[in-house]
């Protein structure tokens, strides 16, 4: 890539033939009714069976890649987290934008193992982008994602009708701390934030006592290459990795076709033109990645 300020989001279709594509018949990828039902009781589902080995393997070479050329690439990512910056050795290493710089994580958004059941929970026929995140928990890292709600972090978008999948790029279980979900507090008003390098219960201190009564988490085991889905006022957060292993996860975020901006302080992402209050979030970064309105 020869500019530090173009990358491949540039494309609103997929670059390669890594993954399936959304042309055709899409019922095999919906969702049964059990699955939506559970999804809204719990405010969450898993797993959800999304990735071949060769596929996860290759994922994971890439973000392998895009590790080594952090400083490099920090032009083209939205965003590196200033905390595990100022103590990576405490703090996961959290960055935003890694389909700007990567053939197959800037095709991962089109998957329809990914579109087509999230555009169904989220009961649109027009799905779009938002951003995607990477976690990564080096072996033995100490480091937490302390319990939170993703839209206390999206307040600059309105409405609310946001949705996320996250995909284990390894085995995920208690030991290497694995993501973890309050049943039902996606019915919850919208929390205050957490800071990301902070203590893992910060959030307690924002609950009335019957939300303290129902904070139970649901730890969910995944098999690299299968996948949990969210709704973006579901508390969830994940502890340390006491494994020999690193815990490496892909989030892909996605919103309601309609979303406007909410705030005009601030560009949405770092590299997006500063948009006013009201202004329809679309172009080039947050491209459809699902019409099915579409003949």
């Amino acid at each position: 890539m020869t500019s530090t300020t173009i990358g491949f989001e540039q494309h609103h279709t997929p670059i390669t033939d890594a993954f399936p594509s959304a042309q055709g018949d899409l019922t095999p990828w919906e969702l049964s009714e059990e699955q939506r039902s559970s999804f809204e009781e719990n405010g969450f589902l898993a797993p959800v069976h999304l990735l071949d080995d060769a596929q996860t393997k290759e994922l994971r070479a890439r973000l392998e890649r895009i590790g080594e050329r952090l400083e490099e690439l920090d032009a083209l990512l939205y965003e590196v987290e200033d905390a595990w910056r100022e103590r990576p050795d405490e703090v996961v290493l959290h960055f935003l934008g890694a389909w700007r710089v990567d053939e197959w994580f800037h095709d991962l958004p089109f998957h329809p193992g990914v579109t087509v059941p999230l555009a169904q929970l989220l009961g649109v026929e027009r799905l779009r982008y938002w951003h995607d995140q990477v976690f990564w928990k080096p072996p033995r890292h100490p480091g937490v994602v302390p319990w939170h709600q993703d839209f206390s972090y999206w307040q600059r978008t309105t409405p609310e009708n946001h949705i996320t999948m996250h995909i284990a790029l390894d085995d995920t279980d208690d030991e290497n701390g694995c993501l973890q979900f309050i049943p039902g507090s996606h019915r919850w008003e919208t929390l205050p934030s957490a800071a990301f390098g902070g203590d893992m219960d910060q959030i307690q201190a924002h609950l009335s006592d019957p939300q303290r009564a129902a904070f139970q988490p649901a730890p969910v085991h995944l098999k690299a290459g299968e996948a949990s889905i969210h709704h973006s006022s579901t508390i969830h957060g994940s502890l340390a990795n006491h494994s020999n292993n690193p815990r490496r996860g892909v989030v892909l975020n996605f919103m309601g076709p309609d979303t406007r901006c909410a705030d005009s302080t601030t560009p949405l992402l770092g590299p997006c033109p500063l948009l006013e209050v009201g202004t329809l979030i679309e172009g080039p970064f947050f491209p459809i990645t699902l019409d099915r309105t579409r003949p």
